[in-house]
């Protein structure tokens, strides 16, 4: 769902014109092998639309089925910061339309449905990423301090794909916690977008366990209104503050590589997705 405001404040959304199918419809498009999806679907965007896009939070998925074959398409809120359409073999023609004249230009009513979630959430002012590190190795291989365990072969192909990842979601800061494995996992994105990492020991597994309410503060005093901070914290602290934090999440679990987008509004939490580790 791509949306763009107009100088007066109005929010408009993409539709695209598929000759094809003579249908008016959303951006979508395929994962390719071995890609990730919200890779597959910023990619899709880009191709169909040529929108450079920042992406906000997860919609939802819809299931249809098309020639007895089962479709499952997963939207994600994306803002179109800049680039330009150009007709190409699959779209011949797109339109931005408020949300209300896109109800009626749309063919489908599964898009229609996918329209009224967008358009019943509001959008968060501001976004925390918050990231486990990546791969480290073993620690019981580890013979100097547990905090300088650095990244294993795995965890530096994990960040370098974390980076661009991260990247899509236009943060404006990074944080890390003290642990060196911690850094290493976000200094690829911190690089790909010329910020510098800060290291707030906050965010450490054991500052956590000491004072977990001093973590929680650190952690929503981030949520300036405009500010997508990415936040690169252990396995005992991000479950723990998903559960604290998180609206109706059943299962917290962050493997080494996943990460959480937190939306907020107004300081509060209004929407956790999970991503699997690349």
């Amino acid at each position: 769902m791509v949306w763009r405001a107009t100088p007066t404040g109005r929010i408009e959304v993409a539709l695209i014109y598929r000759p094809r199918y003579h249908d008016w419809t959303l951006p979508k498009g395929k994962v390719e092998p071995g890609e990730y999806p919200l890779g597959a679907a910023v990619r899709e965007v880009q191709e169909e639309i040529g929108s450079n896009v920042v992406v906000s939070y997860r919609i939802g998925t819809v299931r249809y089925v098309v020639d007895e074959s089962l479709k499952r398409v997963t939207y994600w809120s994306m803002q179109h910061r800049a680039g330009g359409f150009e007709p190409n073999h699959e779209v011949s023609r797109i339109e931005w339309l408020t949300v209300g004249d896109a109800a009626g230009r749309l063919t489908y009513d599964l898009d229609r449905t996918v329209l009224t979630d967008f358009a019943s959430t509001p959008e968060p002012d501001s976004v925390i990423v918050l990231v486990r590190h990546a791969k480290a190795g073993k620690r019981s291989e580890w013979a100097g301090r547990d905090e300088d365990r650095p990244l294993d072969a795995n965890g530096i192909v994990q960040a370098e794909q974390l980076a661009w990842l991260l990247a899509q979601f236009g943060p404006s800061q990074i944080y890390s916690g003290e642990p060196v494995r911690c850094v290493q996992t976000v200094e690829p994105l911190a690089a790909a977008l010329d910020l510098s990492v800060t290291v707030e020991p906050a965010f450490s597994d054991e500052n956590f366990v000491r004072k977990p309410g001093r973590t929680e503060t650190a952690l929503l005093a981030l949520a300036k209104p405009g500010t997508v901070s990415v936040v690169c914290s252990q396995g005992v602290a991000i479950p723990s503050l998903i559960d604290r934090l998180g609206p109706g999440i059943r299962l917290s679990e962050t493997r080494k590589g996943a990460f959480w987008v937190l939306s907020l509004l107004d300081g509060e939490v209004i929407a956790a997705d999970h991503y699997d580790a690349p």
